[in-house]
């Protein structure tokens, strides 16, 4: 039996996002469960926008993700393997040489939208003859196209379900732009031809492009992968992402504190009937994961969940689980798990540990004293004693304080967690105070 192959194919050109993000899920996650080769492939054909700032960036991302490849390939190194296959177009007489600008392109858009034609190109260039063509030459950088049958292409998609599309509407596809530059059209059909791709899960905006690269498969006697067209996700105002989402980049949703576990559930979960299922590890949604689940309608997606959900992933993490990051910032060993139970439950992300274990170790830099507590922290003071603590301490001394002064309820315990923390709220006094190393014994006049 021939090994299935799947690949995730970005652009070198931008951040990855939710959206593209999205749709290397649906590849790694397909390929986990059918047992395929996995490829990241890096379409990078356009020189002037591609850059290996990039590419690492897409790599470290994909890593923290937990999505691995088997093998990467990039579409830069396979340009003369590109041009032979043009070449054989042109002799077969599948493509055809075009001279006209952007700008001569969009006047006739503009003319046949006018005439409320669909705006579909006119293959002026195949009535040039041979000194036409040498004449514009001269005058401008020539491109091809790729010749379309006009016949209607029908497939089984693995999402959307039988798809037929009528290539007589479609316009010819440019393959090859003026500069030299292959596009996505033809290179992609002629990697996944020569990398044995036989499945292909991509966005539901592809579907007329599945068309067309279907007609080249056919033209290059290659077998045809099997598709699958997913649903695009939108924000609120219904727009489609873009790399040009900056907050929505994999890279500022770290910076962020978002946690990976948090991006790859939501998204996996996004346009199924399935509830939302968090897991940590990846591969542990493998066994649920079904592109027949998902629909093609749009799907919404909001950061402000990915907040909420990164919380409750964080908060679910055992104690072995986050030991490593209290390793990082140097909580010692003998009370990482009193240390984490009290902070789990106050925090956004991990990076808020940093400033919780900081004030175990330090203390507050700017203890709050209301005028009229002034006294009551002053005994406070003599009562607090020295670190190390037992788990009874908070108790001992907010009864000793009771006693002394009468107080309690909020006047006791507001005042002291103003002076202890700087703040009106945060973990647990009664968790907290044990693990407090140090306490500033300033702050009266």
């Amino acid at each position: 039996m021939t090994k299935r192959v799947l690949r995730f194919a970005p652009s070198p050109t931008g951040y990855l996002h939710v959206g593209n993000i999205r749709t290397a899920l649906f590849n790694y996650l397909q390929a986990k469960k059918v047992g395929a080769e996995f490829i990241l492939r890096l379409d990078d054909t356009d020189k002037e926008r591609s850059s290996q700032h990039f590419i690492d960036q897409i790599k470290r991302d994909l890593e923290w993700l937990g999505i691995n490849w088997d093998r990467v390939e990039q579409q830069s190194l396979r340009i003369e393997r590109y041009r032979e296959v043009l070449n054989k177009f042109k002799e077969q007489k599948v493509v055809y040489e075009c001279f006209e600008t952007s700008l001569e392109l969009e006047l006739k858009r503009k003319k046949q939208h006018n005439q409320g034609k669909p705006p579909i190109y006119d293959r002026a260039a195949l009535k040039l003859d041979v000194v036409e063509k040498d004449a514009l030459r001269d005058k401008t950088d020539s491109y091809w196209r790729f010749l379309l049958s006009g016949e209607t292409v029908t497939w089984r998609d693995e999402i959307a379900g039988e798809i037929n599309v009528r290539t007589s509407v479609v316009s010819d596809p440019i393959l090859v732009k003026g500069n030299g530059q292959f596009l996505y059209t033809l290179a992609s059909v002629i990697d996944d031809s020569d990398f044995g791709v036989t499945d292909v899960v991509r966005g539901i905006d592809h579907l007329t492009n599945t068309a067309v690269q279907t007609e080249i498969f056919r033209n290059l006697s290659a077998g045809l992968p099997v598709f699958g067209h997913h649903s695009l996700i939108v924000d609120n105002s219904g727009e489609n992402f873009s790399k040009r989402s900056g907050s929505l980049s994999i890279k500022s949703l770290k910076e962020a504190g978002i946690e990976a576990g948090a991006i790859v559930s939501k998204l996996v979960s996004l346009g199924t009937g399935d509830g939302l299922d968090i897991k940590n590890n990846i591969d542990e949604l493998t066994p649920k994961f079904e592109l027949r689940k998902f629909s093609t309608a749009p799907v919404k997606f909001e950061k402000e969940v990915l907040q909420t959900i990164s919380r409750k992933l964080i908060a679910n993490l055992s104690v072995s689980e986050i030991f490593p990051y209290l390793d990082l910032i140097g909580v010692p060993d003998n009370i990482k798990e009193n240390f984490w139970i009290m902070a789990k439950d106050n925090i956004n992300s991990k990076d808020d540990l940093v400033e919780i274990w900081k004030l175990c170790k330090e203390g507050t830099n700017n203890p709050i004293i209301a005028p009229e507590d002034k006294q009551f922290i002053e005994v406070a003071i003599t009562l607090i004693g020295e670190y190390p603590r037992d788990n009874d301490s908070w108790k001992t001394l907010t009864d000793k304080l009771n006693n002394l002064t009468g107080r309690s309820g909020k006047n006791l315990f507001m005042p002291l967690r103003y002076f202890l923390t700087g703040k009106s709220d945060g973990p647990d006094m009664k968790k907290l105070f044990p693990l407090m190393q140090k306490i500033q014994r300033y702050g009266l006049s």
